[in-house]
């Protein structure tokens, strides 16, 4: 057999197109491949597994420990909000309670509303006192465009106004965060920052003789001070969104919060760090 030559013109050309038909047979029998995109908006520019996926999962984890967890979730002119940490410390709305659904929302892949607090007669008390708590943290989400009011606290009085009031988170005449506690002389920790942008934000404040006052904004540490490790010795009931904050540094002349919340819990250990992050990257 004589080897094969190029110059064999029909030879070279069966080869072309066999090759070409091969060609097609296999483009036209690949599989189908789909593709999507996605943007990841945090400022990292990063990604990774949530711990939780709901703030009710990531509050849920750490009731044991609760004194109360409150989601705030209830209808328009409720009275009770319904303690779901177990506890049976259901609190009472004061004032008119108005839920509403704004977009977004804190927690949106929780269901239910929001509560709106109108700035003068909204808030929400304990049923029972409490024996000078030393070892706490209180969490709540909130919003709002007004530089001035009491997120959550501690006082002497369960619906009047406080003798004694410290524990107290509030922002101030410039929308910064105070968390503010009093043992002989007032002792606060402030974030460098404002929140009254219309936001939603999360706000958390721990306290123990081991560790002092810590303050959270959005799951990350924004103010300290260890050498503050003891509040003022009284019993008293926890508020949300009112009572007296009165020669508190920066206090509003109107100690009503103004705008929503979702989500207010008291703990009676302090939470981590690793525990702040996953409760505020729950409800984001």
């Amino acid at each position: 057999m004589r080897p094969l030559r190029l110059r064999d013109g029909r030879l070279v050309a069966l080869v072309l197109v066999l090759a070409l038909v091969a060609l097609v047979f296999a483009v036209g029998s690949a599989p189908t491949r789909s593709a999507f995109s996605a943007k990841v908006t945090n400022s990292g520019n990063t990604a990774a597994t949530a711990t939780y996926f709901t703030c009710t999962g990531a509050v849920g984890a750490d009731t044991t420990n609760a004194v109360f967890a409150y989601r705030l979730t209830e209808a328009s002119n409720a009275t009770t909000a319904v303690d779901w940490s177990g506890k049976g410390a259901n609190g009472s709305y004061q004032g008119a309670m108005t839920a509403t659904t704004p977009s977004p929302n804190a927690c949106p892949r929780d269901p239910g509303s929001s509560y709106q607090l109108n700035g003068s007669t909204s808030f929400v008390s304990t049923p029972a006192s409490v024996r000078n708590p030393t070892t706490f943290s209180e969490e709540v989400w909130f919003r709002t465009t007004v530089a001035g009011g009491l997120l959550i606290g501690f006082g002497s009085n369960q619906v009047a106004t406080s003798g004694q009031h410290d524990r107290q988170v509030y922002l101030n005449t410039s929308g910064q965060l105070v968390f503010g506690t009093y043992s002989g002389t007032t002792q606060v920790v402030t974030s460098p920052k404002a929140y009254n942008d219309g936001a939603w934000h999360h706000v958390v404040a721990t306290m123990s003789a081991s560790t002092g006052m810590r303050l959270y904004a959005d799951g990350t540490l924004v103010a300290s001070n260890a050498a503050f490790t003891a509040p003022e010795n009284y019993t008293g009931y926890w508020r949300i969104g009112y009572d007296t904050i009165s020669g508190w540094p920066g206090a509003p002349a109107n100690y009503s919060f103004t705008g929503s919340m979702r989500y207010a819990a008291v703990y009676s250990t302090v939470l981590t760090q690793a525990q702040v992050t996953a409760h505020a990257a729950a409800g984001s």
